[in-house]
């Protein structure tokens, strides 16, 4: 469970780091946040700047993706109090409002990592067995 305050993505990858979660998957998320900062799906290599900001609070109806210890990908929808709802991609400043609680199911037979991809220009999910098991 997140408290308020807390940065939902940066307290992800906190939790990987400190269990040594090499591969992890978002199962279900239910709670709220104060802050979000959301990248679009038309952000591309030239257009990476397609974002939302919201300074209010936010109920998340849904937190889905991939965590590693190098990285995460992390797809998040939100209403706001007129139930209107927006989606994206996860970015620094999610803050929480009242809570997160989560679900995060370990991989331990597998290792998540990040690689630059030339066709997306982003960096993309590799899956390899985790030999450290």
């Amino acid at each position: 469970r997140l408290n308020p305050g807390e940065d939902l993505k940066e307290s992800l990858l906190e939790l990987c780091r400190h269990r040594n979660m090499a591969a992890a998957s978002v199962v279900t998320c239910v709670g709220s946040l104060q802050k979000a900062s959301i990248r679009l799906a038309d952000a591309n290599r030239e257009r990476s700047d397609q974002e939302l900001h919201f300074d209010e609070k936010l109920e998340i109806t849904s937190l889905v993706g991939t965590l590693g210890s190098d990285g995460g990908h992390l797809h998040i929808s939100v209403a706001n109090k007129e139930g209107r709802v927006f989606g994206g991609h996860v970015l620094p400043g999610c803050q929480i409002f009242t809570t997160a609680e989560l679900v995060v199911l370990h991989l331990p037979d597998l290792r998540f990592s990040r690689r630059m991809d030339d066709a997306t220009g982003f960096r993309e999910l590799h899956v390899e067995p985790n030999r450290e098991n």
